[in-house]
């Protein structure tokens, strides 16, 4: 009576055995197919990677240095304006932000020729160094360009030596350096002469509030800068007195002080431990007191309520100052925001916890200036907190119907973003502040996978990724090699190639 139901129990476990073992060959044959997809995509990728930058080294650069834009056949190319064939340019998405995907290929594939570019690339930048230290746009290496400009090694003794910390072009240029630099062993000398060269002139053009100007030629002149808390001024004219050499105000204006701080953080990461016989330990010091000093400067530049965020520039009063045509003394709804990732950033990097104190009364400020569209606007008005605009032909107004097109007057608001990442570090002890944010390894995903697919196919025979476009001055679409398009390629191939890797 009872034999039946046992056997039947143990005919049942066995058939669940021989199914389990089915299902485990079947996944493994699953996953053995999968992982030889992936492989094949990873090889796919590694060599779309190489062909990308063998192209754009062997017949895009010039010395090393690149544009933002060319002709397919390169008969036509440009920066942020017309260019020669015989120019490169630095602000990015030029020469440095292309080395730096350089040196992303070559980190993930350990694939020297791609540390060989970014060395070439590092060279190219070293010879259009200024002798104020620094670098403007572009670099130009015909005989006349080289005549006209004080570049560091030689040159002309025209005007054309003036260091710009505009739109992160020597704040860039340097960083790639110094990681270009770190990647060889700083074995390198050209590159580490140069680093050494354009800290040195940077940390002596920061005034004494802590402040850096738009770009400089000399350093400031010891005695003439008061250190003084922002204010608002009495009054201030309506309509633009000229350009009153704004470029020497404090600045804050697309993110120079940013980017400043982000620049020495990295060199006092890279070089404070160098060897002891060359003087970059303490120059990495010397960084980090000025990063220190630069975000007191932010404190200092805080608006007094009604208006507790951050001006584009001030002047040598504190007070927020004119600088182009279009660009009010006023409150930024833009650069505030940046100000405050940038004491995020200098919390974590010292443990100061005053840093985080200033925020939120800024975030409160910006949240009620939102306009009722949800953005924010660039310009407020001082005191009265109106948004302002300007007419086509530059008028201050507040009427935001005729507004020039090349300027952004409206900006995202990012500030719940902002507020997230606030309160994530509020609750941290100063210990927990300073340790090195976690970052997650890439995963392979479907559309991961779907966009490296993209990229590969998009790539002609030569190399190169074409697609449609237009150049200044041209009034037809073309046929167009975007370096940004470059540079975003190579790095999505590298982040790829390292997430796929068994």
């Amino acid at each position: 009576m009872n034999e039946k139901p046992h056997r039947t129990r143990s005919a049942q476990i066995l058939c669940v055995r021989r199914i389990s073992k089915a299902l485990v060959l079947v996944a493994g044959s699953l996953a053995l197919d999968a992982s030889a997809a992936e492989g094949t995509l990873r090889n796919e990728a590694e060599t779309a990677l190489q062909r990308g930058v063998a192209f754009f080294r062997t017949n895009v650069a010039v010395e090393g240095t690149y544009l933002w834009q060319y002709i397919d056949d390169l008969s036509q190319r440009e920066g942020e304006g017309k260019a020669t064939a015989k120019q490169g340019w630095v602000q990015p998405p030029g020469t440095p932000a292309v080395g730096l995907a350089f040196l992303a290929a070559w980190r993930t594939t350990g694939n020297a020729y791609y540390l060989d570019a970014a060395r070439e690339t590092a060279h190219g930048l070293a010879r259009g160094q200024l002798r104020s230290g620094g670098w403007t746009y572009s670099i130009d290496f015909s005989a006349e360009g080289r005549r006209k400009a004080a570049y560091r090694d030689g040159g002309g003794r025209n005007a054309r030596n003036f260091t710009t910390l505009d739109d992160d072009t020597t704040q860039c240029a340097l960083r790639f350096l110094m990681q270009a630099d770190e990647a060889l062993g700083f074995s390198d000398a050209e590159i580490r002469e140069c680093v050494e060269y354009a800290l040195t002139a940077l940390l002596k053009a920061q005034y004494p509030n802590g402040a850096w100007p738009q770009g400089f030629d000399q350093p400031p002149a010891p005695g003439k800068f008061p250190v003084k808390k922002a204010s608002f001024p009495d009054s201030w004219p309506r309509v633009w007195p000229g350009s009153q050499n704004y470029w020497l105000r404090y600045t804050l204006n697309d993110n120079s002080l940013a980017t400043t701080l982000e620049t020495l953080f990295e060199a006092e990461r890279i070089y404070r431990a160098t060897a002891a016989e060359t003087n970059f330990n303490a120059l990495a010091a010397q960084c980090r007191v000025a990063a220190i000093k630069a975000g007191d400067f932010l404190l200092l530049a805080q608006m007094p309520e009604p208006q507790p965020a951050w001006a584009q520039q001030y002047d040598f009063d504190m007070h927020p100052a004119w600088a182009r045509k279009f660009e009010p003394p006023a409150v930024s709804g833009g650069e505030s925001q940046n100000v405050l990732r940038s004491l995020m950033l200098l919390a974590r990097e010292t443990g100061d916890r005053k840093y985080l104190a200033a925020i939120p009364s800024a975030l409160d400020y910006l949240r009620r200036s939102r306009l009722p569209d949800g953005r924010l606007a660039r310009f407020y008005e001082l005191r009265s907190n109106k948004p302002l605009y300007f007419t086509k032909d530059y008028a201050l107004t507040y009427d935001d119907g005729d507004m020039p097109t090349h300027y952004a007057f409206k900006v995202a608001d990012k500030t719940d973003a902002i507020a997230r990442d606030y309160e994530r570090l509020k609750q941290l002890s100063s210990e927990e502040l300073k340790k090195p944010a976690s970052t997650a390894s890439p995963r392979v995903t479907p559309e991961f996978i779907a966009e490296v697919k993209a990229i590969i196919a998009a790539q002609d025979a030569r190399g190169r990724w074409v697609e449609s476009g237009r150049l200044r001055g041209t009034s037809a679409d073309s046929r167009v090699i975007r370096t940004a398009t470059f540079i975003r390629n190579v790095e999505t191939l590298s982040r790829y190639i390292a997430a796929a890797r068994p």
